[in-house]
């Protein structure tokens, strides 16, 4: 049946050895008579950047390249480090890059020789790395999540990929599936019982981040108006407040969101929150401001640090975090809030105390409470 897409396409490429898998014949019964689709014997050679482009990385992401996942799916967090204070987190690798078009992604620069969007028709394997992880025999429980290199929920009006994901983790216990999203697209959600073990969390931002830097997301209200529907049909919520963007009047325009927030789910029926700041690269910076040269967000004053990444500079980041921090607290004590991609010693000073280990913070944000 032909779908309505939320997100535009030229072009689905779909490689031979993928032609008669589930995914492709669910994507070519779906996507509209306006999408071209043709076949190829190596998708490898489709993701590459375009020619004759002033933007080879926005024209890639209107190119879907339907190919097999030739590595493991299942990885380390990209951002974990020995420099920061880590949750844990682990990385389904499904698909790479994403139809929307944020001016401060990472993915800008991670993905520059590749930006073509791929989904891997054989993501079922994946579930084979799952059981290896849930019979290692520690007795913990693993926050295994799929909006690293990809929204998780952005095409899957066309995939219905989050149907078998939730339906195989709701027979894990000693796995809690993260769902990380900017878009609404939750029909699919709402038709399955996850059982207690996926969180859908969404990246927020103040409405004049949205408006200038957030290009092709759902409204930052209507993510909080999904976000309700998913909590009143048995998922966990979880919100991420990053990048935070130390902008003048950020302070004001961020606790109003937080109101936002509270005011549309009860404060103790959240599982957490995070709180990252801004950074980038030098290559990012530069990639971000070639893109999008008139976005106010990447204009500010920033420090380059230790880890080669600017950053706003270090009090007004960290008086922000706090602001936001004793809101949430406000709102619910016990509520778990974290920051990504900080030091110990941030965490310290914006807490009053160091940070969880890794495994202890993944296994009480998986819901080891």
């Amino acid at each position: 049946m032909k779908r309505k897409m939320n997100f535009e396409l030229d072009t689905v490429v779909i490689e031979e050895g993928c032609r008669a898998s589930a995914l492709a014949t669910r994507i070519v019964g779906a996507v509209p008579a306006s999408v071209h689709v043709r076949y190829v014997s190596d998708g490898r050679l489709e993701v590459r950047p375009p020619t004759g482009t002033r933007d080879p990385f926005g024209v890639g992401k209107r190119r879907m390249v339907i190919m097999p996942r030739r590595g493991p799916f299942l990885m380390g967090c990209p951002a974990s480090s020995t420099q920061f204070a880590c949750c844990g987190y682990l990385v389904l690798v499904l698909a790479s890059n994403c139809p929307m078009d944020c001016s401060y992604c990472f993915l800008q620069e991670h993905l520059a020789n590749n930006p073509g969007l791929q989904l891997y028709a054989n993501y079922h394997d994946a579930f084979n790395e799952l059981d290896r992880l849930a019979h290692t025999g520690c007795e913990r429980s693993f926050r295994v999540g799929t909006g690293e290199l990809a929204d998780s929920l952005a095409f899957d009006s066309l995939t219905g990929i989050s149907r078998d994901l939730v339906s195989y983790f709701s027979k894990h216990e000693a796995l809690m599936l993260e769902l990380k999203t900017k878009t609404d697209e939750i029909d699919n959600l709402l038709a399955i019982d996850p059982r207690g073990r996926t969180t859908v969390s969404w990246s927020l931002a103040p409405t004049r981040v949205f408006a200038t830097s957030e290009h092709r997301t759902a409204p930052p209200q209507s993510r909080i108006n999904a976000a309700r529907r998913v909590l009143d049909a048995g998922y966990k919520v979880g919100f991420h407040l990053d990048p935070l963007i130390a902008y003048p009047g950020a302070d004001q325009d961020y606790l109003e969101l937080l109101d936002n927030v509270f005011d549309g789910l009860p404060p103790r029926t959240i599982a957490f929150f995070s709180l990252g700041g801004l950074r980038m690269t030098p290559g990012l910076r530069t990639a971000a401001r070639r893109r999008f040269p008139k976005d106010p967000m990447l204009v500010g004053e920033e420090v380059l640090g230790e880890d080669g990444r600017y950053r706003a500079f270090t009090p007004l980041r960290l008086r922000l975090f706090s602001k936001l921090c004793d809101r949430i607290k406000r709102a619910c004590p016990a509520l778990p809030v974290y920051l990504c991609m900080e030091t110990a010693s941030a965490h310290h000073r914006v807490f009053g105390a160091a940070p969880l280990t890794p495994a202890a913070l993944s296994s009480r944000l998986a819901g080891n409470w």
